[in-house]
């Protein structure tokens, strides 16, 4: 008997021991788990400072030169010069590529020919002309009249034989019949000068092409700029614009790089805000850290829906003097609505509104049981990432990143 009460004696001691253990593991733990809720991760704080803030709507686009001209050939040939690469600046009436002049040339002496033998042909149906006209005005044909009427008379008054009259009357006739036949042919000849004068004008005109496609043949530049691209090397066939139109061989492209803009697109919620002259601030992927100053210099009239999404055409206009701005980067022109200086401002992220849109923020609170405490503020403008604090909050203050 007294050794069963020693064995329960010390089952209850060991029951009592574990129990104890336990309770202690279980308030560890709980103190340790109420402490870690109070301790916020550093990541999640925010700080209010003080720097100037922007409200504005964005436009994503493309950097664009102030103008932008592709030069295409007026002639067709092969190139044989080119004077230009991309990135080199040219001037007006610049040579930029020759092409090849030897079949050009040989058009040019070829219509030459042509326009020659038309100018001869021309002068020969004049000359006829002239003589057949010259016929048919009939000059000996008074004469005539009046020599066969005389022998009439002389052969009634017994003075002549009829033989001399007959002669008379035969040369009246002929000259006669000539000038009838001449006056048909004056109408054909006049039709025949027409016709020789036609193909000296036809023969002109294939002349002026011909020195025109010779001329062609050397493509300058039709305007002060930057070489953007350039398409042909020695050797490359090209069309010509007059035969193919748009189709044509792309020579070059150039562009006025010393004024450039963003096109960008505006929702169409923002677009009532924005107007011409309106400051922007344009950054491009290539210089992130910097901010390029510019103005709205066009808004399009017409909206264009996308996705049930309307959207403006909106450009921003920057001064490129040195170059740094290539055609084709993307860029955000940031168009300013309202801007303040040296004001007080927190992270966006930390604003948490209620039911009835009413803002405030939450800040370290390490002696409350959540270890954040709600602060009620009021705020001002608002760049989509930074806003202004008008209330309940000063310089330095910590808040809770949401």
């Amino acid at each position: 008997m007294a050794r069963s009460g020693r064995g329960k004696g010390r089952r209850w001691i060991i029951i009592l021991t574990l129990t104890g253990v336990a309770l202690a593991v279980g308030a560890y733990l709980a103190n340790s788990a109420l402490h870690a809720s109070k301790t916020i991760d550093p990541s999640k704080l925010g700080r209010v400072e003080r720097g100037d803030l922007a409200r504005s709507v964005v436009a994503t686009g493309k950097i664009q030169p102030l103008s932008k001209v592709e030069v295409k050939s007026k002639a067709s040939g092969i190139v044989k010069q080119t004077f230009v690469h991309y990135g080199e600046h040219v001037t007006k009436n610049q040579i930029l590529v020759e092409l090849d002049k030897e079949d050009l040339q040989a058009r040019v002496r070829e219509a030459k020919a042509s326009l020659m033998a038309a100018k001869a042909a021309l002068q020969s149906a004049e000359a006829t002309f002239d003589r057949t006209q010259a016929e048919a005005e009939g000059t000996d044909l008074p004469f005539l009249k009046t020599a066969a009427t005389r022998a009439h008379e002389l052969n009634r008054e017994g003075l002549i034989a009829m033989a001399l009259l007959e002669d008379a009357d035969k040369a009246y006739q002929i000259a006669l019949n000539k000038q009838t036949v001449a006056l048909r042919n004056v109408a054909v000849m006049r039709a025949e000068v027409a016709k020789a004068a036609a193909q000296v004008a036809q023969g002109q005109a294939n002349l002026d092409r011909a020195e025109e496609d010779l001329r062609y043949s050397t493509i300058v530049s039709p305007m002060d700029g930057l070489v953007l691209s350039r398409n042909v090397e020695i050797g490359d066939a090209v069309s010509s614009i007059l035969v193919l139109g748009s189709q044509a061989t792309l020579i070059m492209t150039l562009g006025d790089v010393s004024s450039v803009y963003v096109l960008g697109k505006v929702d169409e919620a923002d677009i009532g805000k924005v107007y011409l002259g309106q400051k922007s601030r344009i950054v491009v992927e290539s210089f992130k850290d910097r901010k390029y100053e510019g103005q709205v210099t066009k808004i399009s009239p017409l909206g264009v829906e996308k996705d049930n999404v309307t959207t403006f055409e909106v450009r921003a206009s920057i001064q490129n003097p040195d170059g740094e701005l290539k055609s084709n980067m993307t860029a955000n022109a940031e168009i300013i609505l309202e801007e303040k200086k040296n004001i007080l401002m927190l992270p966006e992220t930390a604003v948490v509104y209620d039911h009835n849109r009413d803002t405030f923020v939450e800040i370290p609170a390490p002696r409350t049981p959540s270890g954040k405490e709600k602060i009620a503020v009021k705020l001002g403008i608002s760049s989509g990432v930074k806003a202004e604090i008008r209330q309940g909050l000063k310089e330095g203050d910590q808040v809770i990143l949401q």
